[in-house]
């Protein structure tokens, strides 16, 4: 798949679904309003989507509840829901240009991004957590004799699912994976922007054999179908991946209904520290350049903050600079294209006002800063690179999602560590040193869910994936993540 003519064809004759699925059926809003979802990348129309609210939240939830009340997944043996989720990672493969395309269309990525990355990625994601289920093992307490205590985990029955637009596909595996493989049902919100490729995923799923009302998926707007999901009495536990201000409304949300549990993946502006004593400052400058701008820099976990030791500051910045010839902007379509469109026209004006108050704020830009227009749509942003970046500057402390680096000089390890905590986010952190000795200490003390040594952005399904602070406090991937989708049961038998 590296020809753009072929992956046109392709767009030219992908259908888009228009309706929410409940209970194993296509399905209207029933106040028959829809929303509509465009291509970033040209503005062309690519469907009217259902948006549901309250009522069809509450068809949802029943559904849910009644699949997983009457038990043909939830008490499924491990081995079987093993072999559906693997035929489910199967059927991704198979489809991989179709829902690659989905994603590629609908937010304005690269498909070469979504077929190579984030289509095997989810595969993967539904193979490795099916692989766990007959590998794990419950407990014995030590009560002594007369007694004996079994500690078991249990689904916790209903959990709503709402993922972002950076990664549509990727992020609803990583919550499904888990919750689906404990023997929960499921009800997923998709972003308002990408809807598509999950609704695909749910068909997929009811061909791999998920039964009926075991995953739903309920399109519309977040402060309609995402409040409803937040409020909604009979669900038990809310995961949630996007804004910290969209994630504390969900902690409301639980506080004023059921205590529903709810696991954050929130905001991030992750700091990367890159050292005198590295020796590779090519790989660095590399991977630097790899942290902020892949997916356009819509990433939670982008490493959008550069903190640069002063005296090879000067010098990693031309490296740097160099580095933006690679990444320019093109038609998602072209496989030769690094970095799509944004997402909308609205994050695109936005990030377009982080770069002007940088400006204003007195910052250096040295690299990019502008709109480009191609095929009709303007929401494509050159790879831009700020000097001069003060940490009180709002470059330096907002989440900009976007391909927009704050570049600061340090003098010691100590001002390093002392800047790159100094925040309200702390969800990842990189470090590039060659002294074995400051790697390990300057990693031990930086204030992170994820520390990458030599390295940007490190992640893998068997590690798991969150931060801290205002970033959060969920945890996805690993089999950390069936701790959000189960609970222990302690059994007592008192022995005569």
């Amino acid at each position: 798949m590296t020809d753009l003519n072929t992956w046109q064809t392709l767009a030219a004759k992908q259908p888009f679904s228009n309706s929410a699925l409940i209970a194993g059926r296509a399905h209207a809003a029933l106040s028959g309003e829809t929303f509509a979802v465009r291509n970033p990348a040209t503005n062309a129309l690519l469907a009217n989507v259902a948006a549901c609210g309250d009522a069809d939240i509450d068809l949802a939830v029943s559904a849910a509840r009644k699949s997983f009340a009457s038990g043909p997944w939830a008490r499924l043996l491990p081995r079987d829901r093993k072999a559906v989720l693997l035929r489910l990672a199967e059927l991704i493969l198979a489809h991989r240009e179709e829902l690659a395309l989905l994603d590629s269309m609908s937010m304005g990525k690269p498909v070469m991004d979504a077929w190579s990355i984030d289509v095997p990625g989810a595969a993967h994601v539904f193979a490795w957590y099916a692989e766990s289920l007959d590998k794990l093992y419950d407990q014995v307490a030590p009560t002594g004799r007369g007694a004996l205590a079994t500690i078991t985990r249990e689904p916790l029955g209903v959990i709503a699912a709402v993922v972002p637009w950076n990664f549509p596909l990727d992020m609803a595996a990583w919550k499904l994976a888990p919750a689906l493989a404990a023997g929960n049902s499921v009800i997923l919100k998709p972003a308002e922007q990408s809807p598509f490729s999950a609704l695909r995923l749910a068909e997929l799923a009811l061909q791999a054999g998920v039964p009926e009302g075991v995953f739903n998926v309920v399109t519309g707007l977040g402060q309609h179908a995402g409040r409803a999901l937040g409020l909604h009495p009979d669900i038990d536990a809310l995961a949630f991946t996007g804004s910290t201000q969209v994630g504390k409304h969900f902690m409301q949300y639980s506080a004023q209904s059921n205590l529903k549990q709810v696991w954050l993946e929130c905001g991030g502006k992750s700091p990367n520290l890159v050292f005198d004593d590295c020796q590779d400052l090519d790989l660095a400058a590399q991977k630097a350049a790899f942290g902020i701008f892949f997916n356009q820099g819509e990433v939670c976990s982008a490493n959008s903050r550069l903190l640069v030791q002063r005296s090879i500051h000067d010098e990693f910045v031309e490296r740097l600079v160099e580095q933006t010839r690679h990444w320019q902007p093109g038609d998602p379509l072209d496989p030769a294209s690094k970095m799509g469109a944004m997402v909308d026209a609205r994050q695109t004006a936005r990030v377009m006002d982080y770069i002007a108050q940088a400006g204003s704020d007195g910052a250096q830009r040295v690299a990019g800063g502008e709109q480009v227009t191609l095929n009709g749509s303007n929401n494509f942003i050159q790879p831009t690179l700020f000097t001069q970046v003060t940490p009180q500057m709002r470059l330096s402390r907002e989440e900009v999602f976007g391909p927009v680096l704050a570049i600061t000089a340090f003098d010691d390890e100590d001002q390093a560590v002392q800047m790159a905590n100094d925040h309200i986010y702390a969800l990842a952190a990189s470090v590039w040193s060659d002294d074995l000795n400051r790697a390990h200490r300057v990693a031990s003390r930086l204030n992170a869910g994820t520390v990458s040594v030599n390295t940007v952005d490190a992640l893998d399904v068997c590690v798991p994936f969150g931060g801290g602070k205002q970033s959060g406090f969920g945890r996805d991937l690993s089999l950390h993540s069936f701790d959000k989708y189960t609970q222990l049961k302690t059994t007592w038998f008192q022995l005569r």
